[in-house]
């Protein structure tokens, strides 16, 4: 099976969670895509961030990184997923998506949402819990899938209290 290392970035702020419709997949998606050579999942998670929503954010740690001085350390990903994805170019593979939080590092001085790219969403906590609909480009009213749904609401927790709640996530 043909793999792909791919990164996800929920931009949490606000109570909210922004997700956009993905055509190819045909879902509300985070921001995120695949880890370029040469970089790090979290620098391809900042660059898909800001390429997709044109938002700079950081990181929310969600694990103590130990105390290490000879090395380098990379923020861990808060899950990794494997999904099963089909396109025209590759065709049946998996991506290896490795989970992170974030949340803007400029934030409008009025406490409003930050401004986004038309076709990304801003999906608050009620939203997520209710599995709420949202209209697709195609006009059929269509919830977020249960992972983002979930992960979703992890984000906003760890956010809003600083930890996080592992039984949405984790069995």
């Amino acid at each position: 099976m043909i793999r792909h290392f791919t990164a996800t970035g929920f931009v949490i702020v606000g109570g909210a969670t922004l997700v956009h419709w993905h055509e190819k997949v045909q879902e509300w998606l985070p921001p995120g895509g695949h880890i370029e050579p040469d970089e790090d999942p979290v620098q391809a998670v900042l660059r898909e961030v800001k390429e997709e929503t044109g938002l700079d954010v950081r990181i929310l740690p969600t694990s103590e990184l130990p105390e290490i001085s000879n090395l380098e350390q990379v923020v861990p990903p808060y899950t990794v997923m494997i999904e099963d994805v089909y396109d025209n170019k590759v065709g049946k593979h998996q991506h290896i998506d490795l989970i992170y939080f974030s949340t803007p590092v400029n934030l409008p001085s009025s406490g409003d949402l930050p401004g986004v790219p038309e076709g990304w969403h801003w999906v608050d906590r009620d939203a997520l819990v209710e599995s709420r609909a949202l209209a697709a480009p195609n006009g059929k009213m269509v919830a977020p899938p249960e992972d983002v749904l979930k992960l979703g609401i992890v984000g906003l927790d760890l956010l809003e209290t600083g930890r996080v709640d592992a039984s949405l996530t984790r069995a």
